[in-house]
């Protein structure tokens, strides 16, 4: 199984190991800058230890000219103790040695770095005269033991800083990404605690960082319109319940009636003709509440056949007509406009205006569709005006206003101008209601394609 990591412990290894390299880095720089200037100042002591001895032993040139310098010599090397001196021919014999401890001559002239005995020494190898190659040989030698203790604990001080360093930053860097993430904790625990009861819940947006505070903002944005589509779900559920629940009642009851007592065929014939205006009615608002379903889905997908607006206005003025006469409404058509679109639901959803408009308009009234270069398509009535907070909701799947606007009939299911606003949608155009006046319009704008040339009407 693969081991997963929190993000506050990845943050607080990474952190560490940051630190640890920074450390590292810094600690190693320091102490070759220290090794560096240990061996700049031996190498100066040792110089001008040489400058001097080589005044003092100017005449010495075999090794029976050496004990006439002895005593000087020793004089001055008693002085510093950490400091020897060897004296050799330049075959390689050994003149004068101040220690037995020392190590060899070095092969090589110059500054060198030595270990013998477990002393650490810098030498310093170089001829008597530097400009006769013939002349004795002169190593000195340095006790730096010291400075190699110095740099070995400044390196296990550097190795312990970085360890500590590390440790110290990872806890704090856990602790501080913790606490930095404490706003990501919340937010799960408000996102766990979402379910269908709790769809009101929202992300203190205000109070989290700015990085976050973005995701918070959609995050609640998101939730709102779960809630809104929830709410809506819950109360078209409710709706179907309610529309279904009255014709079934219908049903069962008129079928149980019927069925108390024996009855003669056409007693019979009566009853399955009112049980046949109820399932026609069922079977239609199923019908709807599908098309509303595909709708919803984006499923509906218009054709695109060339219409002429006004032509399709005037059969269903006709057919209307006759309903329209019982009911001393005048029709009538203004303007005109072309489109390429579905005609059988720009068809369905002009009927559905029309249906709605004969119902609410009062005797005496009129109905008046007008086109418009747009395109735009105007269906409106007389009669009593919807109040404003109500226009909005007239497109709500199952509203019904207000009793001033009921025709107190159970044959719609108010799902007329629901599946209206779809087909509109459907054809990218977008439909509104407006109440003034003694006027209601039913307004809609559909994407232009072609429009023949007209004068364009003014709107009631």
């Amino acid at each position: 199984m693969k081991l997963r990591l929190s993000l506050g412990t990845r943050l607080g290894l990474l952190f560490a190991a940051c630190t640890a390299t920074v450390s590292l880095i810094a600690g190693l720089s320091f102490s070759q800058a220290s090794a560096g200037h240990f061996i700049e100042l031996d190498q100066q002591l040792l110089t001008g230890r040489l400058s001097q001895w080589r005044q003092q032993l100017s005449g010495l040139q075999t090794a029976g000219d050496l004990p006439a310098h002895l005593t000087e010599l020793r004089a001055e090397l008693g002085h510093q103790a950490d400091l020897a001196l060897r004296i050799r021919s330049v075959q390689g014999d050994t003149w004068f040695v101040s220690r037995t401890d020392l190590p060899p001559a070095p092969a090589r002239p110059g500054l060198g770095t030595q270990h013998a005995r477990g002393v650490d020494y810098r030498s310093l190898e170089a001829p008597l005269r530097s400009d006769d190659p013939q002349s004795p040989r002169l190593t000195l030698y340095l006790d730096i033991t010291h400075h190699q203790h110095f740099l070995q604990r400044m390196q296990q001080l550097i190795w312990l800083t970085v360890g500590l360093s590390a440790l110290a930053t990872a806890l704090l860097g856990a602790w501080a990404v913790r606490r930095g993430l404490r706003p990501l904790r919340q937010m799960g625990k408000v996102a766990a605690s979402v379910s269908a009861r709790s769809l009101t819940t929202r992300l203190p947006a205000q109070e989290l960082p700015d990085e976050l505070a973005e995701l918070a903002t959609a995050v609640n944005a998101m939730l709102q319109r779960l809630d809104d589509a929830f709410q809506r779900l819950s109360a078209f559920s409710a709706d179907i319940a309610h529309e279904l629940r009255t014709p079934l009642s219908n049903l069962l009851t008129h079928t149980q009636v019927t069925l108390t007592r024996p009855r003669s065929l056409e007693q019979y014939r009566e009853t399955l003709h009112g049980n046949l205006d109820e399932l026609q009615r069922m079977a239609q608002m199923v019908n709807d509440m599908l098309f509303l379903a595909k709708a919803d889905h984006g499923l509906l997908v218009p054709g695109q056949q060339p219409l002429r607006l006004e032509d399709e206005v005037d059969a269903l003025l006709e057919y209307y007509a006759v309903l329209a006469e019982d009911a001393d409404v005048r029709l009538g058509r203004e303007g005109q406009a072309a489109l390429h679109g579905d005609r059988q639901m720009l068809r369905r959803a002009l009927s559905n205006l029309l249906d709605n408009a004969l119902r609410f308009t009062p005797a005496g009234g009129e109905i008046r569709v007008t086109l418009a270069p747009g395109v735009r398509l105007c269906v409106a009535n007389t009669g009593p005006g919807v109040e404003p907070e109500v226009l909005p909701r007239l497109f709500d799947r199952f509203y019904r206003a207000d009793a001033a606007r009921s025709d107190g009939g159970r044959e719609h299911a108010g799902l007329g101008l629901a599946i209206t606003r779809s087909i509109v949608q459907a054809h990218g155009g977008r439909i509104w209601m407006e109440s003034e006046a003694g006027w209601t319009r039913v307004n809609i704008e559909l994407p232009v394609v072609s429009i023949r040339s007209a004068p364009a009407p003014s709107l009631p």
